[in-house]
């Protein structure tokens, strides 16, 4: 059964101020905290109407449907929900290509941004300190386990890419083709804000521009997501 003290800490688990202070985040779902289980991420509670995974009987809580659906952050609740610590998270030796986001806000496109990155082999990810937090319910459900695969790291981004002396590459609208670019493999690829794009202070420690080109005739399609760019400039970067 869970306690109301239980369910007042999950439900302040929505908010980053909560998370911080207890260590703390939410995944929901059978395969995001089966990915989460055999990582390194470590358990603190498991809340499942029925035994499902193999852990110490104190790590376990029973519990009703209907406490799910108090405790979930979905619409339909599903039926575990796991609360595991925060870990520390640093950055090595940048030895490949690594994403660099400049405020993402949007917890959808980072979560599947996230997602690219493990799919293309990206090992670090390094977000700027106002992109949003990894760690959000909807960013955990949104990445379907990858974030155990990718390491995400927050920094001053200014700073970060002043102190790397490998190529960075920035998404503009007015870059070159990335299409008829070659491309460093061992590099920093810098994505915007899906609103302003990759702020003034960034752009002037980008190393080059590169952009995906538009096909449409009318040319009135503003931009792309930035996930969706995401992918493209991925896919381009191991093609090469």
């Amino acid at each position: 059964m869970v306690s109301k003290s239980q369910i007042k800490l999950i439900t302040s688990l929505d908010q980053k101020k909560y998370r911080q202070k207890n260590g703390l985040f939410v995944a929901e779902g059978i395969k995001v905290i089966r990915e989460l289980l055999n990582s390194d991420f470590r358990l603190d509670k498991l809340f499942a109407s029925e035994t499902i995974f193999d852990i110490s009987k104190d790590q376990f809580v029973l519990t009703e449907e209907r406490d799910l659906k108090k405790i979930s952050f979905l619409k339909t609740p599903q039926t575990a929900l796991g609360l595991f610590k925060i870990p520390q998270q640093n950055l090595g030796v940048l030895e490949d290509l690594t994403v660099a986001l400049d405020g993402v806000r949007d917890p959808g496109n980072l979560g599947t941004i996230i997602r690219l990155c493990d799919w293309f082999g990206v090992k670090n990810l390094v977000c700027s300190t106002d992109t949003v937090d990894c760690f959000n319910p909807k960013v955990i459900q949104s990445t379907m386990g990858s974030i155990t695969r990718v390491n995400v790291v927050y920094k001053n981004l200014s700073e970060f890419l002043q102190s790397q002396d490998i190529v960075s590459y920035g998404t503009f609208m007015d870059g070159e083709n990335v299409y008829q670019k070659r491309l460093q493999q061992k590099s920093v690829l810098v994505l915007g804000n899906e609103a302003n794009g990759i702020n003034p202070e960034i752009e002037n420690l980008i190393s080059e521009k590169i952009s995906i080109p538009q096909f449409g005739k009318s040319q009135e399609t503003e931009s792309l997501n930035v996930a969706t760019a995401t992918a493209i400039f991925l896919s381009e970067f191991r093609r090469n």
